[in-house]
């Protein structure tokens, strides 16, 4: 499942399409903690969080994570979407809680 079929799964607002649009997903991490996020060591990785933070899209960068989904619906700063075109990261907001989201997630991936 690429990054655009996981946001139209989870119908999330697709925000930024950067270059990990297209790239199958293969990990998946839900975390607000980004420095348990810079202990992943998996390629072609979602990040998950609720934080909306420029740090988030840093540390997705770091990782080498396809994108960047926010959940429960929060309202991101603009900055963060600034940030989001400079990375060239895909960055997407969904309504669903982290707890939904990972649901979701999971009955997706279970289908491909």
């Amino acid at each position: 499942m690429t990054m655009i079929e996981m946001a139209d799964v989870l119908k999330a607002d697709l925000l930024v399409k950067g270059e990990g649009i297209h790239k199958a997903i293969r990990h998946v991490v839900a975390s607000d903690l980004m420095s348990d996020v810079l202990l992943v060591d998996e390629d072609d990785m979602l990040l998950l969080t609720s934080l909306a933070s420029d740090q988030v899209l840093r540390t997705a960068q770091i990782v080498g994570a396809a994108g960047v989904i926010v959940v429960n619906g929060k309202t991101l700063p603009s900055s963060m979407v600034n940030v989001a075109n400079d990375l060239r990261m895909t960055l997407a907001v969904c309504r669903l809680s982290k707890y939904a989201t990972c649901i979701a997630v999971h009955e997706a991936l279970k289908k491909t």
